[in-house]
């Protein structure tokens, strides 16, 4: 009874899909997902592609036994299995978040255009992740738990068991005699959610046997209550957040602490970056939107940073302090700029325009221009300091040190996307390099 339980939910929840991705771990909540989908296919959904990734994260010295363990059953269902080999930095996040970011990239990497990510999580994983929730202060956003489908980078994801208990996992295993893998890391009450699992829930449990399908149910008003909010607020951040994604600070002083708070959230999941506390978002506001005029702060959340210019606050990239680079360039080649900041290129009929270097001249790229106080640019008539100039151009103090700046000796010709100074505007006895900045897709960026 179970087995036609589970199918069906498979059946009900991917009634639109026809290419599916299953994360496979061998464990037997992704067993039992992967054997419902291969009875599915066989039996009444036969325009299912499904095929399989295995994440080896080299964290279990089995892990090379849990891969072959899923290679073989991948090869007994006649599933495409993919095995990714990813690292794991723990330095940062702890090893459980880094860990679940590694996989999530490999796994973002495989996905086709028109694929989808499944995934097994269930009743009980929701159980927990709400209590972690909990555990964490989290609002209503972090109690709405795991949604059944949601954004996975520019895909999506799909949990199809999210109503079916792991007691019901076992038993369809066991009935269709599976085989399936034990993680003995998953017996280590040393993690917050093992300890959820192994010694809190079964007692409630015992005590009050519905209570898993109760905190489903809190789980879905709580996303509900998030669903509301997004369509009332929504309208309202469109109308705060600049091209550029900054959100204006006038905007946002306007409306109540309430609102506001509510709004920055959400900025941040448009940025789809991670969600600050409700400290750390008072602390972004008092510290760095309303710092004074003149300062420039700037708050670090995990690997961004957020930052104030004109009124707007930035969510940012972690960015390497490149101001000490000097990079030497013949043009002949591409030349690759530091940070992931691109490459420069030598085009025919794009780019900025300037006077080719005499073949005795010296040409670097830098980022700081200690040298030119005062320059005078092509189309203006009065010099100006560089940093008169970037404010005219209304460039952020963060972007200053990651334009490329090209020199020719110790004089500065051009600032690639902003600027030709005198020295470097075309002269009709010389030749012209058209300097042309791309991305690493190539795409131009000047």
């Amino acid at each position: 009874m179970a087995g036609d339980v589970i199918i069906d939910q498979v059946a009900e929840k991917l009634r639109y899909d026809s290419r599916i991705l299953v994360a496979f771990s061998g464990g037997v909540d992704s067993s039992v997902l992967l054997h419902a989908l291969v009875s599915l296919r066989h039996h009444s959904r036969p325009d299912l592609l499904v095929r399989a990734v295995y994440v080896h994260h080299g964290l279990s010295h089995y892990a090379d036994q849990w891969a072959e363990h899923c290679q073989t059953q991948c090869k007994l269902w006649q599933i495409d299995l993919q095995i990714v080999y990813v690292q794991v930095d723990a330095s940062v996040t702890g090893i459980e978040a880094a860990a679940r970011e590694a996989r999530y990239q490999a796994i973002h990497s495989l996905l086709s255009d028109d694929e989808i990510l499944v995934t097994a999580q269930h009743q009980d994983d929701q159980c927990e992740t709400f209590f972690l929730a909990l555990k964490r202060g989290s609002g209503p956003a972090g109690l709405s738990a795991m949604p059944e489908r949601m954004s996975f980078f520019d895909h999506q994801q799909v949990r199809p068991l999210l109503n079916i208990t792991r007691a019901e996992i076992e038993h369809y295993a066991e009935s269709n005699s599976l085989s399936w893998i034990e993680d003995d890391s998953n017996q280590d009450d040393r993690f917050d959610r093992n300890f959820l699992r192994l010694r809190v829930l079964p007692e409630i449990s015992r005590r009050w046997p519905q209570f898993p399908q109760m905190v489903s149910r809190s789980a879905e008003l709580c996303a509900e209550q998030e669903a509301l909010l997004d369509e009332l607020l929504t309208p309202v951040l469109e109308g705060m957040i600049k091209p550029d994604g900054a959100i204006n600070i006038s905007a946002l002083a306007q409306v109540s602490v309430i609102q506001r708070r509510a709004l920055l959230r959400r900025w941040f999941r448009y940025h789809q970056v991670m969600m600050p506390s409700r400290s750390q978002l008072d602390k972004i506001w008092l510290d760095v939107a309303l710092s004074k005029p003149d300062a420039e702060p700037q708050f670090q959340l995990g690997s961004s940073q957020i930052r104030r210019y004109r009124e707007n606050l930035y969510l940012l990239p972690s960015m390497q302090n490149i101001g000490s680079i000097n990079l030497s360039w013949d043009g002949c080649e591409p030349l690759e700029l530091p940070d992931n900041l691109g490459q420069l290129i030598i085009s025919h009929d794009k780019g900025v325009a300037i006077v080719s270097p005499e073949n005795n001249q010296c040409v670097s790229i830098r980022f700081t221009a200690p040298g030119a106080d005062i320059i005078r640019i092509v189309g203006r008539e009065h010099s100006r300091t560089l940093k008169k100039l970037w404010q005219e151009l209304s460039v952020p103090p963060w972007q200053r040190q990651r334009i490329p700046l090209v020199y020719y000796g110790q004089t500065l010709i051009a600032a690639i996307g902003f600027f030709v100074t005198a020295e470097g505007s075309p002269k009709e006895e010389r030749p012209v390099w058209r300097i042309c900045w791309t991305d690493s897709q190539g795409n131009a960026l000047n």
